[in-house]
């Protein structure tokens, strides 16, 4: 089976000295258990993780290992995870990647698995920012005041954006 290409194949990533590859190595050891958790709760596959986990540091060491010009980095990589990983949930959708395709979608009685897995290609179907939003407030139990500083919005904004959001996925999920 072919392997598709991904943006992270074109990379170009720089060689750079033995201090800014400590630095790196410092980096993932600090984060990469954080980006792990959040990218395996919002894919709900390890495997899926083990790649956002990847994809994010390899998109830091293409920027040359380098995040000292962002004020708070487990938050920056808790967003970068996030992100990450619903771009898998898109590439999941676009594939129709589901253990759950052969159950019947009108149920009377859902499992909480096939439950996870709508609310999943629900939030693959919001835009980047929305699903980042939604998933930092209700999956990494970020608060109103932190998304807000997060994504330069006011705090109201932040929780009207937020009630629209679970409107457009709850329409998402009966449909």
């Amino acid at each position: 089976m072919p392997i598709a290409s991904t943006q992270i194949d074109e990379l170009r990533i720089p060689m750079t000295s033995t201090t800014a590859l400590a630095g790196f190595a410092e980096l993932y050891e600090c984060h990469s258990e954080a980006v792990f958790r959040a990218a395996l709760r919002v894919t709900g596959n390890p495997a899926d993780a083990e790649d956002v986990l990847q994809t994010v540091f390899l998109r830091v060491l293409a920027r040359g290992g380098d995040v000292e010009d962002v004020a708070l980095p487990a938050a920056y990589f808790r967003r970068a995870a996030v992100n990450a990983a619903v771009d898998v949930l898109r590439r999941r959708e676009l594939h129709a990647e589901s253990a759950y395709d052969d159950w019947a979608p009108h149920a009377a009685v859902q499992s909480p698995l096939l439950l996870k897995e709508r609310l999943r290609r629900a939030i693959a179907a919001l835009d980047s920012e929305d699903a980042s939003l939604f998933l930092l407030r209700h999956v990494e139990g970020l608060s109103i005041e932190e998304l807000a500083g997060m994504f330069q919005m006011e705090k109201n904004n932040v929780s009207v954006r937020l009630h629209r959001i679970r409107h457009r996925l709850q329409a998402e999920m009966d449909r």
